[in-house]
């Protein structure tokens, strides 16, 4: 994990199995971006929101703006997907925006249904 501190935020860096998760904090602000590989899973998935969460409890009314890149996403087991759509259902007033980059149809699709 590699913290930077910044002028009024930080930035906090880290690689997981299969993930990259990089949180960048300005005042009241969140700034996700996930670089998600090979098979998501469910510890994955906990580590990550986690590490969102700890965030969260230090901002009086946080808002979070988001970039997932999961070209290199080839699955997700079921856990992991009930993970975040429990992650999504809990902060839905929290995140102003949220883009998804991917490359296959399933992904479209998926990012559809999110919507």
């Amino acid at each position: 994990m590699e913290i930077l501190v910044l002028n009024g935020g930080y930035k906090m860096i880290t690689e997981l199995t299969n993930m990259s998760v990089e949180i960048e904090r300005v005042d009241n602000k969140i700034f996700l971006a996930l670089t998600m590989r090979g098979t998501l899973t469910h510890d994955d998935y906990i580590e990550m929101t986690s590490m969102v969460e700890q965030q969260l409890k230090q901002i009086n009314q946080p808002t979070i703006n988001a970039l997932v890149d999961i070209t290199e996403l080839e699955r997700w087991t079921v856990h992991a997907a009930w993970d975040d759509l429990k992650f999504g259902l809990k902060h839905q007033h929290q995140f102003q925006k949220i883009a998804i980059i991917g490359n296959q149809n399933w992904q479209q699709m998926l990012s559809k249904v999110s919507d």
